[in-house]
């Protein structure tokens, strides 16, 4: 999650206006109201990989930490924070206008959610569970660059939930997980996208 130049939105602070949208989202016969905003990743629905994500990966009901990685406005961070209201949810973006709709859509709906850049979490905190529709157009160097700073910070048996487009790389990241120690498991395959499993391998 690097600084982009333009408005990307994974730049942390964009110059394009700002317009209020409204993004339904219904998971787990759970429906929430986001309020999303231009210059943030998907504004003006709910993404389509983060959709299969939400649907196809299990969701949490318990405690312990989980975090959603390039939160966004915070779809993810909400489905698992109102899912699992025991949890501690943070959720990690360089954006300053998307973590800023994090905390207001957390506050709308009563949800207990961290928002935080990188470098504001805690070096100590490990998570039970890591939840990410990555940004793929990053590039590879600095998509792995990304994993490669998170993915350690799974607490002992803890598993990541990734989602990637195949036709942007899934499998070949599928393999450079692989090739660089982790454990990796296809578990779901929707619309063009898969959903992967990650754990350290024993």
């Amino acid at each position: 999650m690097r600084h982009v130049n333009g408005d990307h939105y994974f730049s942390p602070a964009p110059e394009v206006t700002a317009r209020a949208r409204t993004v339904e989202v219904t998971v787990g016969g759970l429906t929430l109201r986001l309020v999303a905003s231009s210059g943030v990743f998907s504004a003006g629905r709910l993404d389509p990989g983060t959709a299969v994500l939400l649907r196809k990966a299990p969701l949490p009901t318990g405690a312990g930490r989980l975090l959603d990685l390039g939160s966004g406005y915070g779809a993810i961070a909400c489905v698992l924070a109102a899912h699992a209201p025991g949890a501690t949810v943070y959720a990690v973006d360089v954006n300053q206008r998307a973590l800023d709709l994090v905390r207001e859509n957390a506050a709308n709906l009563g949800l207990r959610v961290v928002a935080a850049t990188p470098d504001e979490v805690p070096q100590d905190v490990r998570f039970d569970e890591i939840w990410s529709n990555p940004p793929i157009r990053i590039g590879k160097p600095e998509l792995h660059a990304l994993l490669g700073r998170w993915l350690p910070r799974l607490a002992p048996g803890g598993t990541a939930w990734l989602v990637i487009a195949r036709h942007l790389g899934a499998d070949s990241l599928h393999r450079w997980l692989v090739d660089h120690g982790w454990t990796v498991e296809r578990h779901a395959s929707q619309k063009g996208y898969r959903v992967l499993r990650v754990t350290a391998s024993s």
